[in-house]
This record gives structure tokens, sequence and C-alpha cells, in this order.
């Protein structure tokens, strides 16, 4: 979540400032920066904020806001699927929903696909790294072939890998498992390292069977929790389409909200980091990662 403002140089990005005019991001400083999601007291997002309306604490001192995106910019977004035995009988309710994930998501979306049982295979074809293309996405999705145990932390964890080779700052990841991990080489707690130093925003769907005795949702909860994403648990398949099409929709409504730590320390500790959005005097709900790790020298 924090990086150098040299990268962006590469790509001589510009970005609305405040809403105003171009931003050309060009000196050499360390930004932090949190995709964010605004609620109201209803529970429904909350658009139109301008960086006035938020306040950035880290470690309890105020920030100076320093990079400002509202809403709706393209995001690198990867699509995590449980792709175990299991899932047979789930498996063409799950790729209808994640076909209409797509069709929501903004058109200028770096896409990808994981699929994972017992080992992690890559949707798209090897020269692919992502796709906006919807049609070769459903292709991908149709072909899936449910077989075998799940590998769901291996599965996360090449999907964080994949993530850091896209082009938009805003990320995320959809997971969809249908039951506990029996399968990886990576423990929990080795994929929570990893989700704490990424950026990006973990959507996990638990989609289960009353007579499953290997289902997890406390893990997907845990996932989703350190990013400031959500979880979902569902006992029914009719229900996924709605749910990934309400995923695309919170990424899509997100803010992007950047600024310099006062901290210049590289010690690789973890820094509390909390925003505040208020609109017409009323405080409002955010949610967002709850920090981040410093880098190390």
């Amino acid at each position: 979540m924090k990086t150098s403002a040299l990268a962006f140089l590469s790509i001589l990005l510009c970005l609305p400032m405040f809403g105003q005019e171009p931003y050309k991001l060009s000196v050499d400083v360390d930004l932090v920066l949190f995709n964010v999601t605004v609620l109201d007291h209803k529970g429904h997002v909350v658009s139109g904020l301008q960086p006035k309306n938020f306040r950035v604490y880290e470690d309890g001192k105020l920030h100076d806001i320093k990079l400002f995106r509202p809403e709706d910019i393209p995001a690198t977004v990867g699509l995590v699927m449980d792709n175990s035995g299991s899932m047979i009988n789930k498996r063409q309710e799950a790729v209808d929903a994640a076909i209409e994930f797509v069709r929501s998501s903004n058109v200028q979306d770096e896409l990808f696909i994981v699929n994972f049982n017992d080992s992690v295979q890559m949707g798209l074809p090897e020269a692919t790294l992502f796709s906006s293309d919807s049609s070769q996405l459903r292709d991908v999705l149709q072909s899936i072939k449910a077989d075998g145990r799940t590998a769901l932390y291996d599965g996360v964890a090449a999907a964080l890998t994949h993530l850091d080779k896209g082009t938009h700052q805003k990320k995320a990841l959809v997971v969809l498992s249908d039951g506990g991990d029996n399968a990886s080489r990576q423990t929990l707690s080795d994929v929570s390292k990893l989700v704490e130093t990424s950026r990006a925003t973990i959507y996990t769907i638990g989609i289960y069977d009353t007579w499953q005795r290997d289902k997890n949702p406390k893990v997907l909860r845990e996932l989703s929790k350190l990013t400031g994403g959500e979880s979902y648990v569902l006992h029914n398949v009719k229900d996924l389409t709605r749910i990934w099409r309400q995923i695309a929709g919170g990424i899509r409504s997100q803010y992007t909200v950047g600024y310099t730590s006062s901290n210049t320390a590289r010690d690789g500790a973890f820094r509390k980091v909390k925003i505040v959005a208020v609109k017409d005097g009323k405080q409002l709900e955010v949610r967002t990662r709850p920090g981040y790790a410093a880098p190390r020298e």
C-alpha cells in the first residue's frame, strides 16, 4: 500500500487532483494509498465526496491528503474460483454469477482468473496476463471443470502475486469457495502476511451446503477484514448473481485516498491508519484497511 512516487513517473500518471485540474505526480516522496468505501447509516454507498470530506490519521496523527481519485476508475481485479469437486453441484451458478460480475465491471478493468483445487491454475492463456474482453473471460469461466480438493490459501497467494503485475492502482480480489482448505502448501499465516502487505481489497463469498463439515467461513471473513472488504456467506446458489453484481458495484464506488507519511522509518512495522468521512456534519461509515506495513530496508 506504500509506494514510491517514482514508480508512477515511468507511466506519467496524470491524476485529477481534488476534482479540478490534472495533477502530475513528479516528486520523490512515498505515498500511502488506500481504497475507501463510504456508506451512510442505511448502508448505501455515498458518492460525490471531495477531499474536504475526509480526514486521514496515521498512528493518531492527522495527515494532509496528497492524492484523491473519486470512485469509478479502472481496477486490476482477480476472480479466485474454487474448482474443487464439492463445487460440482454449484458450478454453473458460480460461473453465471462471475460472468455477470464481468458485465457489471468497468469496461477498462484488467481482469484475470485463478482456479484452484488440488493445485492452482491461471485461467487465461499463458501469454495473456489480463483481459478486458468479456467474451474471452466468459469462455474461460465456462471451461472450468470441478474436481479434487481445496487449495484455497495457494489460490489467494497466487492471485495476490499476479495482482502486482497489473497497471491500475485500484486492486481487488473476489474469492469464491465452498469449503475449508485441505490441500495448500501455504498456511493461513503465510497468506495473511501477503494480504497485509498488499494494496488489494478482498471480497469473499462462502457458498455452503448445510451438511458440509469442512466449511470454514471464519477464514474468508478474516481475509476480507484485513483489507476493508466484504465477506458474504450464502446457503442458496440463487443469491450468487446478486452478490457478485453487488461486489462489482462496490469496487466501482471506491475512492482512492493518498497521503505522505511523516514517519520515514523503514522498519517493517505495522502502522494504524484511520480514515474519517463527514458530510453535512454527520460522520459516515468508512470501510478500508486498518493500516499498512511500512517498507523495510
